[in-house]
């Protein structure tokens, strides 16, 4: 079983969200990633996006765009976080967090899919979030990763047409996306108000876990999605408490996992 499937098989039988947070690999530097997921898991995350920093974000806001500058930098390279997740996924707490991967298809494409997909899997990774493959051209990736048991990860928008959300749902495989605002990344002070409605109506359409993100960004948001939501997806808010992490690294992952026990804590 994939191992995103069997936590949401765990997490259903229990009646609770998976808290799901967002680290920009690479910042400020791989070794600091390569110590902050065992740390953030051992805070209360349950799986991880890893964003592959890429110099042409799609949806992304000020906060995780500043953070993606800070990694390529350095002169990050792709097979180089290969290489960090690898040695994470075989390190403590991380060895049982599923770890997924955020990338832009065009790093997927310039790579070649099936081998994209060969090296993410021998990194442990086991599925990518696809911010910007249409799920009309989405077909031959996903034919190959369901053949490798790698899930594929669409988006699902407040503005998505039911059909089209139709198309996505059966596309990707682990869970869908369910982007609250139309927008880009970022904190916001609440929740939309029409995000339990965009929310039922996915359920009418798949069985897949329906996590929500864009704009979670404290507590209080957990809190609200609890019941509501398989999982929430927190993205610029623990971002931003890593923004200085180059100048006093310690003081920036004490915060982040002060927060991750914050909104794990809120979940129940």
């Amino acid at each position: 079983m994939n191992p995103i499937d069997a936590l949401f098989t765990r997490l259903r039988a229990e009646k609770r969200a998976a808290l799901m947070p967002f680290v920009t690999a690479g910042d400020p530097d791989l070794a600091f990633t390569q110590q902050l997921l065992p740390a953030m898991a051992e805070a209360g995350a349950d799986l991880f996006e890893i964003g592959f920093p890429f110099s042409d974000p799609i949806a992304d806001g000020p906060v995780i765009q500043a953070s993606y500058t800070r990694a390529l930098r350095n002169g990050l390279k792709l097979a180089d976080v290969f290489r960090t997740v690898q040695q994470v996924h075989h390190s403590g707490p991380v060895q049982t967090t599923p770890l997924v991967a955020m990338a832009s298809y065009s790093l997927i494409y310039r790579m070649g899919a099936a081998a994209f997909i060969d090296t993410a899997q021998n990194a442990g990774l086991c599925g990518a979030v696809l911010p910007d493959l249409p799920v009309e051209e989405a077909d031959d990736f996903a034919t190959l990763a369901h053949a490798r048991n790698f899930h594929p990860i669409l988006l699902v928008t407040p503005t998505t047409s039911p059909a089209r959300a139709e198309k996505v749902v059966k596309v990707g495989r682990g869970f869908v996306y369910v982007v609250s605002v139309v927008g880009i990344t970022g904190t916001r002070d609440t929740l939309p108000a029409e995000l339990r409605e965009q929310i039922r109506r996915l359920r009418n359409l798949t069985d897949l876990p329906l996590c929500v993100g864009f704009g979670v960004s404290k507590p209080e948001h957990v809190r609200e999605l609890q019941g509501l939501a398989d999982g929430v997806i927190v993205g610029s808010a623990v971002v931003k408490r890593l923004e200085n992490a180059a100048n006093d690294r310690r003081s920036a992952m004490t915060a982040a996992c002060q927060f991750i026990q914050e909104l794990r804590a809120a979940i129940g």
